[in-house]
């Protein structure tokens, strides 16, 4: 017989630790939950900024002595940049790390937040716009990656659904800040505020944040970094300095998007894909129109920018309900059934004999499924991916998405100017739900059904 070198045996003699499945068997330790935490604070400030530009856009318009319409391209610009900010920085993150990933962005965007204090034109507005939305584009993807590692298995779609919640949070702060600083200080104030924030939670974040233990493990990196955190996420358990760890049942593979389509992972990346793309579409649409299409039919201004509330309000309802939920039913049956829902709630908003009531009603319903759903969808993601692809699976999701909410508003506009009825527009916008739903139980078919513990044969390579 012929001895193994030093290292062999005493790896060999070492003892053996699925993270994964330790973290699984653990109670939430007040570690992950400030984990969670400061992740969502990240989130928080990804939509504070993306919604601030809505609720700053009048003032500017009248400082500048400008039209609305010059604004159209600035608002394109920054989502354009999240798209290839999702594409580029999910990839990296799977490369380098989730965590330089997610504290760089965060600092990336803050910094340029603060950067669009200055500006003094367009041409400036789109750049800046653009450069923020690349670091905006690096948050959700890695927020929901990271996220989905440290939650053991029983509450992994509840945290993640209520981290992704905080966008919504984020959307609404940006409000009640834009109303209190725009009318003393100026729109510049609020770019102020919302460079500074996301500066500090950076630092908070390159200080306490940790890295992916599954990550970690699978690059061998920095073991006596996973020695630490696993020390206080499971106090009692048995590691030590020669303790070797593994994810089981998955391999490292190099991060890239042609990965997302070997070992049979092709379907369910498209289907992903177009999940994303439907509904983002309809989000946007949903969010950009409402108000001005409930003037239409007669709405006050006060009733339009309420019924416009409401689709937020019901998607944050959503995304708090939905995650017990899918923990429960699994993510399909609860999917599929919410955008079947929101196929009948958005097809039935432009009615025109709708009470306002009942208006209030089915654009509460359908924030519910579709801006709670798009949470649901993000969490359903990052479960379907390996960890070495799983910030690169759900960027390149978000990503394909973006370009829905970029089209979804555009081609809006372009039916709502070749006079197309209310009616006839969220019957419109009712075919999306549909099609998310159909390509939901089609996934649900090709990825196994209801399972939701991320480890799934078929894609683990």
């Amino acid at each position: 017989m012929i001895p193994g070198t030093p290292k062999q045996v005493e790896e060999a003699d070492a003892t053996v630790v699925d993270i994964a499945a330790l973290i699984d068997g653990q109670p939430l330790s007040t570690f992950q939950k400030w984990v969670m935490v400061l992740i969502g604070c990240s989130v928080v400030m990804d939509g504070f900024d993306v919604q601030t530009m809505g609720f700053v856009a009048p003032a500017i318009v009248r400082a500048w002595h400008i039209s609305p319409a010059n604004l159209g391209p600035v608002f394109g610009a920054g989502l354009f940049g999240m798209l290839a900010g999702s594409i580029v920085l999910g990839a990296m993150a799977d490369r380098i790390g989730r965590r330089p990933v997610l504290v760089g962005a965060t600092v990336f965007y803050g910094l340029c937040m603060l950067g669009t204090t200055l500006i003094q034109n367009i041409p400036q507005f789109l750049v800046i716009r653009f450069l923020t939305g690349v670091g905006i584009g690096g948050v959700m993807g890695n927020a929901i990656a990271l996220v989905s590692e440290y939650s053991p298995q029983k509450y992994r779609a509840s945290l993640m659904t209520w981290v992704s919640c905080g966008f919504t949070g984020g959307a609404i702060m940006g409000g009640l800040l834009s109303a209190a600083l725009v009318p003393s200080e100026g729109w510049r104030s609020v770019f102020l505020v919302g460079g500074i924030l996301p500066l500090a939670i950076a630092v908070a974040m390159l200080r306490y944040l940790p890295e992916s233990l599954q990550l970690l493990a699978l690059t061998r990196r920095n073991p006596e970094k996973v020695v630490q955190w696993l020390g206080r996420i499971a106090p009692n358990a048995q590691i030590g300095s020669h303790t070797r760890f593994v994810v089981h049942g998955q391999k490292h593979a190099k991060a890239s998007v042609g990965e997302l389509f070997r070992h049979g992972r092709g379907t369910t990346t498209l289907l992903l894909w177009g999940i994303n793309f439907a509904n983002l579409l309809d989000l946007f649409f949903l969010s950009n129109w409402l108000p001005m299409l409930s003037l239409r039919i007669g709405a006050g201004t006060s009733t339009a920018v309420l019924i416009g509330t409401s689709l937020q309000i019901g998607g944050t309802v959503g995304a708090l309900l939905m995650g017990p939920l899918m923990d429960r039913f699994g993510f399909y049956r609860v999917l599929a059934f919410s955008f079947l829902v929101a196929t009948v709630a958005v097809s039935s908003v432009g009615l025109p004999d709708l009470s306002t009531g009942l208006r209030y009603a089915v654009v509460l319903i359908s924030g519910v499924c579709i801006v709670g759903g798009q949470p649901a969808v993000n969490a359903l993601t990052a479960t379907l991916y390996p960890t070495s692809l799983r910030a690169t699976g759900v960027g390149w999701s978000l990503g394909v998405g973006r370009a829905g909410s970029i089209i979804g508003p555009v081609l809006a506009g372009r039916l709502i100017e070749l006079h197309w009825s209310n009616t006839a527009l969220f019957v419109a916008a009712a075919v999306p739900a549909l099609a998310s739903c159909l390509m939901l139980v089609a996934l649900a078919g090709v990825a196994g059904g209801n399972r939701t513990d991320g480890s799934l044969p078929i894609l683990n390579g």
